[in-house]
């Protein structure tokens, strides 16, 4: 429905929970991630999160987030356009999300997120079409949890900013090996789905594991693989 749908119809709502609020916005092009955040800017929006993963149509359909250039231009132009807190979401569809990572952080970013969908396709054998009607799309779930472990791992030896570790968590277990290969906050998605009440048990499972290893503050856990 858009930015101001969103605004008119679900903010209100959001804004009398006792709760964060963090605002993923995406765009076809700069000036509409731009415009995006002014109107967020003006609300009592707590952070912005800027999805990087999505095509730039006036650079031929290549995601914002897949090359250096594209991905600090973007994150550039969106900082100056907000005073509130800037996290980018990273496409894991790189060669090295490291140096997209360096990139955004160079460009104002206060924080990563990673990693967003794997790209992915299935076909139907019957009609013999892909299922999808782009014919390709983003695959979350446990089955991408190695691979966005390793780059958060890889992105918190290359940052000095904050990582927010997203991708496949199921339990407390999934979310210490995220903390403990960099990350500050964890993110759930697709277990939502499956459990309700995923989040709730993934932190009492986070605070069963600090009194049983005597962690007094799970920050003593962040980034402690090396």
């Amino acid at each position: 429905p858009g930015i101001d749908a969103f605004l008119e119809r679900e903010l209100p709502n959001l804004l009398t929970k006792d709760t964060v609020i963090l605002a993923n916005i995406a765009g076809s092009t700069v000036e509409e991630c731009v415009s995006i955040a002014e109107k967020l800017d003006e609300t009592d929006v707590h952070m912005i999160e800027l999805n990087i993963s999505c095509p730039n149509v006036k650079k031929g359909g290549a995601a914002f987030g897949v090359h250096c250039e594209s991905a600090e231009m973007i994150t550039a132009a969106v900082r100056k356009a907000t005073k509130k807190p800037l996290i980018v979401k990273l496409s894991p569809n790189v060669t090295s999300i490291t140096d997209i990572a360096k990139a955004v952080e160079s460009a104002g970013a206060d924080s990563v997120s990673l990693i967003n969908t794997l790209l992915g396709m299935r076909i139907n054998i019957e009609n013999r079409r892909p299922i999808l009607r782009n014919n390709v799309g983003g695959m979350s779930g446990p089955a991408v949890f190695p691979i966005a472990v390793r780059m958060v791992y890889q992105v918190a030896q290359a940052v000095k900013i904050p990582i927010i570790g997203m991708g496949g968590i199921q339990n407390a277990e999934d979310a210490l090996e995220f903390i403990m290969a960099g990350a500050t906050a964890v993110s759930v998605g697709t277990a939502n789905f499956t459990n309700p009440y995923a989040t709730v048990e993934i932190i009492e499972g986070l605070e069963r594991y600090m009194k049983e290893n005597g962690v007094e503050d799970i920050r003593e856990l962040i980034g402690i693989v090396k």
